[in-house]
C-alpha cells in the first residue's frame, strides 16, 4: 500500500515538474529564436541605412517626353553602379559587424541593375517595410534543385528616391541559416536539458516521496498498534466482568452474588480509568479540547498530591519525602498552566514511582526554582527496581509496559495500562515543557520535568 501510494506520489510530482520544466524551456526557445530573427532584422535595417547614405548620385540629362520639342531635355539624377557599390560593399560590411550580407540594386521599374550574388536570384522584388523569410533559386542553377537546394533568406527591399524622384530599390538579404542553426543547436541543448532534469526530477521525487511516506507509515503502525494494544487492554475487563455476571446469574447465592458484584466493580473503574485516558490522549492529539489557563501554584499543589498519595505510601511501607527549595519570592513556584492537568501530572509520576518501589523503600519529590532562570525544576526519584536501558526510548510509547518484572506490584495494586507516562508527557508539551527519565536496574528511576516560567511569576 505504501510502495504503491510512494509510486503515485514520484510519478505526479514528475508529472508536474516536467510539465513546468517543458513550458519554460518552450517558452525560453521562443524567445531566443525571436531575439535571433530581430537582431538579423535590426542588420538589415542598418544596412539599407548605410548603403543609402553611401549612394553615389549623379545628374544626367534625358529627353523631355512631356514636350513637343525632340532636342528639349531635362536633369534627372541616377545612382552610379560603379562609384555606389563595388568600391562600398566592403565598407558596408564591416560596418554590419561581418555579418553574412548580400546587395541588390533595381531600376525604378523593377529590372535588376546589380547584384553581389554570384547567380542572379529568382525572386520577385517586393518593397516591404518589414522584413521577411524567402525561398529563393538561383538563376543560373534553378535547373538543378536536386544539387543545389533554393537558398533560405531575410529580405527587405527599400524604395530609395531624392526629392521625390525614385532612384530605384535596394533589396538587403540575410541568410536565414544564422537563425535556424543557432535556433537548432539550443533546441538539441534544451531537449537534452530538459530530458537529464526529468530523470533528476524523477529521482529526487522518489527520494522525497519515500521521505513524506516515512512519517505516514510510522503514524499508521502506531495507529495499529495502539488499536490492537486498546481493544486488548478493553477485551480483558469486558470479558472478565462477563464472567462474573454469568457466574452470579447462575449461583444464587448472596455471598457470591456479593463477591462478584465487588469484582465487576473493580473492573467497571478500571475501565472507566483506561476510557478516560484514552478519551485525554485523543482530545490531546486533536487538540479538540483546550487547556484551561490560570495561575497555579505549583508548589501548593504538590504539597496536594503529595498528600492524598502519603496514605498508598504507607500502606506499602514507603518512605515519601517532599523537597522544596527555598527562595525569597512567594511567586517563585507561581506559573501559568492547567491546573487539572497539572495536578494530573504530579499524580502519575508520584504514583508511578510508589508502585514500583519494593517495602521499604524511599521516594524523594523535590521542587526547585533558580529565581535567575525562566524556568522551574520538578524531579521525583525513588529506589525502585529501576528500567533497563534498552526500554527507555520506550517508556512514553502508549500501553507500553517493560516487562513483567517490572509490572509486578502487591496484591491491593493492579497493573497499569501503560498510558500513565503517555499522558505525562502530553501534559509536559502542552505546557511547553521537557521531561527526562534515568533509571539503573536495581537502583531507582528518576523521572525530571522542567516547565518554563513567565518573567513576570505567571500572573
Amino acid at each position: 500500500m505504501f510502495q504503491a501510494t510512494r509510486r503515485r506520489l514520484a510519478f505526479w510530482y514528475a508529472t508536474v515538474t516536467a510539465v513546468l520544466v517543458l513550458v519554460a524551456a518552450i517558452a525560453f526557445y521562443g524567445y531566443a529564436r525571436v531575439t535571433l530573427v530581430d537582431r538579423v532584422d535590426d542588420t538589415i535595417e542598418h544596412a539599407i541605412e548605410l548603403v543609402a547614405r553611401s549612394l553615389v548620385i549623379e545628374s544626367v540629362s534625358v529627353q523631355d517626353l512631356a514636350s513637343t520639342d525632340p532636342y528639349q531635355t531635362i536633369t534627372r539624377p541616377r545612382v552610379n553602379l560603379e562609384a555606389s557599390f563595388r568600391d562600398n560593399t566592403g565598407t558596408v560590411w564591416n560596418e554590419v559587424e561581418d555579418d553574412r550580407i548580400d546587395l541588390e540594386w533595381f531600376s525604378p521599374t523593377g529590372q535588376p541593375l546589380w547584384t553581389s550574388f554570384t547567380e542572379p536570384l529568382n525572386v520577385p522584388l517586393h518593397p516591404t517595410r518589414r522584413s521577411e523569410t524567402v525561398k529563393a533559386i538561383r538563376v543560373g542553377v534553378s535547373d538543378l534543385p536536386a544539387v543545389e537546394p533554393p537558398l533560405v533568406l531575410r529580405q527587405r527591399t527599400q524604395a530609395i528616391a531624392l526629392d521625390g524622384q525614385p532612384l530605384g530599390y535596394l533589396r538587403v538579404s540575410h541568410p536565414w541559416f544564422e537563425v535556424t542553426k543557432p535556433a537548432r543547436q539550443l533546441a538539441i541543448d534544451l531537449s537534452f536539458g530538459v530530458v537529464a532534469l526529468i530523470g533528476a526530477v524523477g529521482a529526487i521525487g522518489w527520494w522525497l516521496s519515500g521521505l513524506a511516506m516515512e512519517p505516514v507509515r510510522e503514524s499508521y503502525l502506531r495507529l495499529r498498534q495502539f488499536t490492537a494494544d486498546a481493544s486488548h487492554e478493553l477485551r480483558n475487563p469486558i470479558a472478565t466482568i462477563q464472567t462474573n455476571v454469568q457466574v452470579a446469574l447462575a449461583d444464587p447465592e448472596p455471598q457470591m452474588e456479593r463477591s462478584q458484584l465487588e469484582a465487576i466493580e473493580r473492573l467497571t473503574r478500571r475501565l472507566g480509568k483506561l476510557v478516560e485516558d484514552l478519551l485525554f490522549l485523543a482530545r490531546q492529539d486533536s487538540g479538540i479540547v483546550q487547556p484551561r489557563w490560570s495561575t497555579v501554584d505549583l508548589a501548593e499543589l504538590l504539597l496536594e498530591a503529595i498528600e492524598e498519595q502519603s496514605a498508598l505510601a504507607a500502606r506499602r511501607g514507603l518512605e515519601l519525602i517532599p523537597e522544596l527549595s527555598e527562595t525569597p519570592d512567594d511567586l517563585a513556584f507561581v506559573l501559568r498552566g492547567d491546573r487539572d492537568q497539572l495536578a494530573r501530572l504530579l499524580t502519575n509520576l508520584i504514583g508511578n514511582a510508589i508502585q514500583y518501589t519494593p517495602e521499604g523503600g524511599q521516594v524523594w519529590v523535590r521542587l526547585e526554582r533558580d529565581l535567575r532562570k525562566p524556568w522551574l525544576q520538578l524531579s521525583v526519584q525513588d529506589t525502585g527496581i529501576g528500567i533497563a536501558p534498552e526500554a527507555l526510548p520506550h517508556l512514553f510509547d502508549r500501553f507500553y509496559r517493560v516487562d513483567s518484572a517490572r509490572s509486578r506490584s502487591s496484591a491491593t495494586q493492579s497493573a497499569g495500562s501503560g498510558l500513565g507516562l503517555a499522558i505525562t508527557q502530553a501534559i509536559v508539551q502542552t505546557h511547553q515543557g521537557q521531561i527526562r527519565l534515568d533509571s539503573k536496574l536495581n537502583q531507582g528511576t528518576t523521572a525530571t520535568v522542567t516547565l518554563p516560567v513567565p518573567p513576570d511569576g505567571g500572573a
